[in-house]
């Protein structure tokens, strides 16, 4: 049985190189020949005549580091989706007013791209004029026309019929064979899978009644995209999207094995390819398609599990008898994959960072593929010379069983002087659609294989040798011995001042059952009494309270006992006690402190997310990112305070003979109150800041998550916070009303509602003494703004996420998205059929999207809102909620409704509810000004291709953290310092460089140096 992809997932690239060193067949004479056939076909290929409109020409012409070649790219991904005249002029204006379209002589070799550089520059001048609106339609036409035309160099067909006798015309020029593929971003809905699969069927159909070749290796086929025929293809999903994609794609190739078709399943990110894999295998295994040779699937070298994924084919070709077709390729989401890693600060990348490496794993690959012929069939995707060279030194003369592809619209050059050979077939990978769907995949294209170390951006360029082109991946990888790119630091070190937090690929099935039954063990040890922590003892009043899963209130988790007034009173006595002896221990030694609870943290991971499940309703990636949010709030806090806390202070610019400097110290007793949605998140967050600035603390959580804080502070004693300093009081409001009125409170850190806010202002204003500062963050009125220039496949999904992840329980989450009127109707028909695909369930298991709110007041109050939007709204959608999830949780469907005005909504709603408006283009700034008018300003998106919208709406909106085309929740520690304006909150910013300045209190200290007689530093200057 094949071994298990998963140990080769994040070893180290020096690893996966030495092993790829020792795998192949490589020696000076082999490198030799091949670089030296290499130099040759790139001579021959520059002495051909190259496509007009060619990507190689493109490369020329409009490098992708350059303004010019990133316009022309937002021009061809956006401008033919634009359904109003409006948008599309913004855009055009936007483009090409800010660059220059053609070289410094004015002079471009191809006349394609010659005659776009000229209209650019005509419409550049046309837009600068005084003529412009009357100049706007006829350059929009141009443009719209010129986007065709440069699609209809990389598109074979707008229909597979179109595609079929453009197919026809150039097998009649040359032995050309076709691999069909279908274009379509992934299915976000139901409908939308099942009209890809529908396009699939008829593509099969047509192309077996016009195409008659059944040669083996030689019949056409189609590429086929998983994520186009289900619309939750994801590790999570795997219990509903395996089984309808097995079926599915059986049934497909059920058709193309009858027609004698190939079928080729496509590769795509490295987090699918186990799940991927569960529905290959059943495919391969169906007796019914015995004797049938035309199912294969791409695989990306780039990936690192690459060559055991190869080894692991051929193993289920041979056990089942069949013969796999494999198209090898580089790899198509390289810099998706990196960032990825980064973001999820994975132990590794799956990916090489290097191109050598990739291009030495390539080779592996190829070798093993030619070795297996028996089983596999090969078809080598490429436009690199060098690969081509090695791949036919390494066939050697045996010419047959295999195959190289390359895509339409590049390569013609190269494999021409392949097909002169005449006995190796090459096969063209065709793109079929409409320009509008073309377009973004011809982007993809571009940056696949415009990077600046590409062979094609380079291959057509006589002031590059060949010889230069023809560089020996397998020397390259020596030379380098298999290091990673030094400008790619490991996930875990992209941070210069500290470490990021560890992160878990969830998607890997061992991790994740790891990761399970490490949670379930942690929780069986765990204590079920919670309490406040006083100088390190647990003090217990006669106020209990039972703490309940959210998800399953029939599960009572443990006993809460909240604090008296008692003991307010003597953990304030014990905190100004310990005080100044903390205040004094040097800023180092904080911060290490600090380290040390980063540390304690991701090792409790599996308990600390199991306390977030449980008691707050978190799901796992939610849990996880709980956690790591900690982490990153001690390491970050830590590497600030050690430096800016130093006991000699920052020295200041002075007069001769004066030392000046400035000191940060504690403030005295800071009250930290944190809220049940980030229980560990933000309750360290407050508490490390006011440790690490010299304070002692009174750290008070909500009273729906007493436990997780519990253990937080039982790590933070374990770490080095003296026990008097950090005193956890457990309670409800009114234990937070005796925190905040007490008369030695140095300052209050709180995260809840505005109403609350407003209350602790009051109090604190009301008491005379020393004038202490509030550090407020509260909700907000936040909103998603698309206009029609916005792609609404990556809109929809971050609007899901920001709306409805962690059941809408965040601050930050979206509660309005406004829709430009031009693209509503289909933007909320693919709302709807995303919201149906919800799962709403138990946040124990992976597979559950949404999880329940936080308790019965929080449920009635979503209740109640759902019953005024019925009156004042229309509901657009609600995801599907399991009868079980009524009865035994707090569960709130997620639901969209569409409104007419603002006004409707009188104040945040704090769940899974999302709020639609539709407005007119030109309505745009008044509704930014009645969006800053509700005086909230937390969090506010911006989905558009026009720069001068986004840079607009920066300028125009008051939120205090601006999203433009991402979702606008997950802030990140240090890199989204996350904080509001107004209604929403006093910044500063949590994670940010100046949050740690409101916890202390300034000395400036003043000494005049020559007191004792004279300015030495003056006297002894030299001349």
């Amino acid at each position: 049985m094949p071994q298990s992809l998963s140990p080769y997932l994040f070893r180290s690239e020096k690893d996966c190189v030495q092993d790829l060193v020792n795998t192949l067949d490589w020696d000076g004479e082999r490198a030799h020949r091949v670089s030296q056939k290499a130099a040759e076909m790139i001579a021959a290929m520059r002495g051909r005549k190259r496509k007009a409109g060619s990507i190689e020409s493109f490369f020329q012409t409009y490098s992708l580091s350059s303004k010019e070649g990133i316009a022309l790219m937002t021009l061809a991904e956006a401008l033919l989706r634009i359904p109003d005249t409006r948008t599309a002029n913004a855009l055009i204006r936007d483009k090409i007013t800010r660059t220059q379209w053609l070289n410094k002589d004015g002079v471009v070799d191809d006349w394609l791209l010659r005659m776009a550089g000229l209209g650019l520059s005509a419409t550049r001048s046309t837009l600068d004029s005084p003529l412009s609106k009357l100049g706007e339609p006829l350059i929009r036409k141009a443009l719209m026309e010129g986007m065709k035309v440069l699609g209809g160099q990389f598109v074979l067909g707008q229909t597979i019929g179109e595609a079929l006798k453009n197919a026809a015309s150039l097998q009649g020029q040359k032995k050309l064979l076709f691999s069909y593929d279908m274009l379509g971003e992934g299915a976000r809905t139901e409908e939308d899978a099942e009209i890809y699969y529908r396009a699939y069927e008829s593509a099969l159909e047509e192309i077996g009644q016009k195409d008659s070749r059944h040669d083996r290796g030689g019949a056409p086929g189609i590429s086929v995209k998983l994520s186009a025929l289900n619309p939750r293809y994801s590790a999570s999903q795997e219990a509903d999207c395996v089984p309808d994609l097995t079926r599915k794609l059986s049934a497909l190739c059920r058709k193309a094995a009858a027609l004698g078709l190939c079928l080729t399943v496509d590769a795509e990110e490295s987090e699918r390819l186990e799940t991927s894999l569960k529905i290959i295998r059943p495919v391969i295994e169906d007796i019914t398609l015995t004797g049938w040779d035309g199912f294969g699937l791409a695989v990306q070298a780039y990936g690192k599990r690459t060559p055991q994924l190869i080894d692991n084919l051929v193993e289920l070709a041979q056990e089942n008898g069949k013969r796999i077709q494999v198209r090898l390729v580089k790899g198509a989401y390289w810099d998706a994959e990196i960032k990825r890693a980064q973001v999820k600060s994975l132990a590794d990348y799956p990916v090489f960072t290097r191109k050598a490496h990739t291009d030495l794993c390539y080779l592996v690959c190829a070798q093993k593929l030619l070795h297996a012929r028996r089983f596999v069939y090969p078809m080598f995707g490429t436009h690199n010379a060098h690969t081509v060279a090695a791949i036919l030194d390494m066939a050697g003369a045996e010419r047959e069983g295999f195959e190289f592809q390359r895509l339409y619209g590049m390569g013609d050059a190269l494999y021409d002087g392949v097909l002169e050979q005449g006995d190796i077939p090459v096969r063209i990978y065709a793109p079929v659609g409409v320009h509008r769907d073309l377009l973004p995949y011809l982007v993809r294209r571009l940056l696949e294989n415009g990077a600046n170390s590409s062979f094609v951006n380079k291959a057509f360029d006589t002031a590059v040798p060949p010889e230069s082109l023809t560089a020996d991946p397998l020397e390259q990888a020596l030379s380098g011995r298999g290091a990673p790119h030094s400008a790619i630091r490991l996930p875990s070190r992209i941070f210069p001042d500290r470490l990021n937090s560890r992160g878990l690929d969830l998607d890997d099935a061992p991790t994740l059952q790891k990761l399970q039954q490490d949670m379930d063990a942690a929780l069986d040890r765990r204590e079920v009494v919670c309490a406040s922590v006083i100088d390190g003892r647990l003090e217990k009043s006669g106020n209990f309270y039972e703490v309940l899963n959210p998800a399953n209130t029939d599960e009572r988790l443990g006993t809460a006992y909240a604090a008296n007034d008692q003991m307010v009173l003597q953990a304030f006595f014990t905190a100004e006690k310990a005080f100044p002896g903390w205040n004094a221990t040097p800023a180092s030694q904080r911060a290490a402190i600090l380290g040390r609870i980063a540390d304690l943290y991701e090792e409790n991971m599996p308990l600390l997310m199991a306390l977030c499940v449980h008691e707050a309703g978190k799901t796992l990636p939610d849990a996880l990112a709980e956690v790591r949010e900690a982490v990153d709030f001690c390491r970050y806090y830590a590497a600030l305070g050690g430096k800016d806390f130093d006991e000699n202070g920052q020295n200041l610019r002075s007069y001769t003979g004066e030392s000046n400097k400035i000191v940060l110290q504690g403030r005295g007793v800071f009250v930290c109150i944190s809220p049940w949605n980030f229980p560990l998140a933000i309750f360290t967050g407050q508490v490390v800041a006011a440790l690490v600035a010299g304070n002692a603390v009174l750290a008070k959580p909500a009273e729906q998550t007493p436990f997780v804080a519990g253990c937080a502070v039982e790590l933070m004693h374990k770490a080095g916070v003296p026990r008097g300093v950090l005193n956890l009081i457990v309670g409800d409001g009114r234990v937070g009303e005796w925190l905040v009125q007490h008369p030695a409170v140095a300052g209050v850190a709180f995260t809840g509602s505005t109403q609350v806010a407003w209350a602790i202002n009051r109090a604190l204003a009301a008491k005379d003494g020393p004038i202490v500062p509030l550090i407020a963050e509260t909700g907000g009125q936040n909103a998603v703004v698309a206009d029609s220039s916005a792609l609404p496949e990556q809109l929809i999904d971050d609007v899901v996420l920001s709306a409805f992840g962690s059941a809408g329980q965040r601050c930050s989450a979206a509660r309005l998205l406004f829709i430009q009127e031009d693209i509503a109707d289909k933007t909320i028909k693919m709302l709807q059929g995303a919201m149906a695909r919800l799962a709403v369930g138990n946040p124990r298991f992976y597979s559950t999207d949404v999880g329940p709110v936080i308790d019965e007041e929080a449920l009635a109050a979503l209740q109640r809102h759902k019953v005024y939007m019925d009156g004042v709204g229309r509901k657009l959608a609600e995801a599907p909620l399991p009868e079980e999830m009524r009865r035994r949780g707090h569960f709130f469907a997620p639901v969209a409704y569409e409104i007419d005005d603002l006004s409707h909504l009188k104040g945040e709603v704090f769940g899974p509810f999302l709020h639609v408006l539709r407005y007119r283009a030109e309505e745009l700034p008044a509704l930014i000004r009645a969006l800053n008018d509700t005086g909230y300003g937390l969090t506010f998106g911006m989905h558009t291709r026009i720069d001068a919208a986004a840079e607009e709406a920066v300028r125009a909106v008051n939120a205090g953290n601006i999203y433009i085309n991402r979702s606008i929740i997950g802030a990140v520690v240090g890199v989204q310092p996350f904080g509001g304006n107004g209604l929403s909150g006093t910044g500063p910013k949590a994670g940010g460089p100046h949050y740690l300045y409101r916890f202390a209190s300034e000395k400036a200290v003043s000494i005049n140096t020559t007191a004792a007689g004279g300015n030495t530093s003056l006297v002894m200057l030299e001349e």
